[in-house]
């Protein structure tokens, strides 16, 4: 497992850098982080380039914490789903239902841990550690649910999960959504049933 999840964002909190990184995501995300710059997420957050490196290293430091809170914002609400959930098997209904719904959502492009895994194939990178770090965190956590449910092979049943997801992203960003979205959850309701 990788030590990203447990580095802490770099920079003081501060309203220019959560600006940065709000503004960062928007475009890293809407297209595509190779092609946009640092000058650029600058302008549009009002930020001064000194401003910018008393934040973050470098652009590479800005995407590490751009994936960073991310993942933490779906690791709070993969917490909160389980807290809410009434069993294992509810809860990873409800992941696919939430993923699914990601997918039919306005201006979905792809999955953001896929698109820069794509862009930083290099996997001893910082960038390419913090997907790492988001895939094995979630693969853990349906393992675990797949593991109360009691289905026949739990790590199985959670690399099948993640691969379904994976795939439903692409599929969801270059076909259709509701289509995607719909193979998602039938295919986790599958995985459900092998007990």
């Amino acid at each position: 497992m990788s030590n990203v999840e447990n580095m802490p964002v770099q920079g003081r909190r501060s309203e220019a850098r959560e600006r940065l990184l709000a503004t960062a995501s928007r475009l890293f995300y809407a297209e595509g982080i190779r092609a946009v710059g640092v000058d650029r997420v600058m302008a549009e957050a009002d930020v001064a380039r000194g401003t910018f490196y008393r934040h973050f290293e470098g652009k590479d430091d800005l995407v590490r914490a751009y994936l960073v809170a991310r993942d933490q914002r779906i690791r709070a609400d993969l917490a909160a789903a389980k807290q809410a959930a009434v069993s294992p098997t509810a809860f990873l209904e409800t992941v696919a239902q939430g993923i699914g719904e990601e997918m039919c959502g306005v201006g979905f492009r792809g999955c953001p841990f896929i698109n820069a895994a794509a862009e930083y194939p290099e996997r001893n990178s910082a960038v390419h550690q913090a997907v790492l770090a988001y895939r094995d965190h979630f693969h853990e956590v349906a393992q675990d649910a797949f593991r109360q449910v009691g289905v026949t092979d739990s790590k199985r049943s959670a690399d099948a999960m993640v691969a379904l997801r994976d795939g439903a992203m692409i599929a969801a960003y270059l076909g259709d959504p509701q289509t995607a979205r719909g193979t998602l959850v039938h295919g986790v309701a599958a995985l459900l049933s092998d007990r």
